[in-house]
């Protein structure tokens, strides 16, 4: 590991991204950095802000974790595979499939290391309401990412207890896949929301990692490539499991049969199928522009066409009202 890097890019090293306007008026401005590479070389077509500086990934580093549990010979495909990389709103489906995977495995809810939560998915909130229900570790987000590393540990005879650790064998082949993902060291080391390591590396690091699960072949001869290419087919097959109703990265996937993959604090990541990959910070941690920044630029790329970004971003619920009627949007200025 290198000298720990303490921050990420400043204020005054940001780009804008997106404004927030009301009757008229700029109520709110979102800055960050991003960087676009191109399908066929790699190299950086465009560059906003500071793509140089360190960011945690958050769950923007899920498909590296996953690609590490295949490559491990966790038994993840279709939807299973697709909730290993997930971000999900603990609907009731989600929560179902967190269950199945644990049940099939011999495995319980309570052997989960990530934090007792709620899920977003408003159905579900309103269900356990009603039946006085309360908090559980599969409701929480990154449940199924847990599951699968369980399961991982198990068909590898891993000790369950401290999954979680650095210097357990799941997290040392998880770091060493990241690493080789991105093409660098990593900068820094913490913890993740939900108690697992997480690892701060460039924005042009993270966009390279991810636009090699973009452009993975099932027939590839390096066995990451192929489960890369594994995972990003089930991501596709499956964008619900993934994030949820709502979630930008679940419209992305489901509209323009893209990779994406959200992460805490205004990250998020795409690429296309032909190898063209985004990666982006919002400096402020808000991901309600993340979405649309990104599917601007890949439409700036050429990548994606006009009416099909329209019909995303329809779906990321930009309109401002007032009074109930709109009054102003929000916009990308990229």
């Amino acid at each position: 590991m290198t000298s720990p890097a303490s921050e990420t890019c400043s204020v005054a090293d940001s780009h804008e991204l997106a404004v927030l306007t009301r009757s008229g008026f700029i109520e709110s401005r979102h800055a960050g950095s991003a960087v676009v590479l191109d399908g066929v070389s790699g190299d950086i077509t465009t560059s906003l802000g500071n793509p140089l500086a360190p960011v945690f990934p958050r769950s923007a580093m899920k498909p590296f974790q996953a690609v590490a549990m295949l490559t491990s010979g966790a038994p993840l495909s279709g939807e299973f595979a697709a909730l290993s990389t997930a971000s999900h709103t603990g609907s009731a489906e989600h929560v179902r499939l967190v269950t199945a995977l644990l049940d099939e495995h011999g495995l319980t809810e309570d052997q989960l290391a990530c934090p007792v939560d709620m899920p977003s998915d408003r159905d579900m909130v309103t269900e356990i309401t009603r039946g006085f229900g309360q908090a559980q570790r599969r409701y929480m987000n990154c449940s199924g990412k847990h599951a699968a590393m369980l399961v991982t540990c198990a068909v590898n005879g891993w000790p369950l207890e401290g999954y979680l650790d650095p210097g357990h064998p799941l997290q040392r082949v998880i770091l060493e896949t990241v690493e080789g993902f991105i093409g660098e060291p990593i900068s820094a080391a913490g913890i993740d929301g939900c108690g697992a390591p997480v690892y701060a590396m460039s924005l042009v690091a993270l966009a390279r990692g991810i636009r090699r699960v973009g452009r993975a072949q099932a027939d590839a001869t390096d066995e990451r490539d192929r489960a890369a290419a594994v995972l990003r087919d089930a991501v596709i097959a499956h964008p619900f499991v993934t994030g949820g109703a709502g979630e930008h990265d679940t419209a992305i996937v489901s509209q323009l049969g893209v990779f994406a993959k959200r992460g805490a604090e205004g990250v998020m990541v795409v690429s296309a199928h032909e190898g063209t990959t985004v990666a982006l910070k919002v400096l402020d941690g808000n991901l309600r522009a993340a979405g649309l920044v990104a599917v601007r630029l890949l439409e700036n790329a050429g990548v994606v066409d006009a009416d099909d970004a329209v019909r995303v971003r329809e779906l990321f619920h930009t309109t401002v009202l007032g009074g109930g009627i709109p009054v102003g949007e929000l916009r990308t200025t990229v």
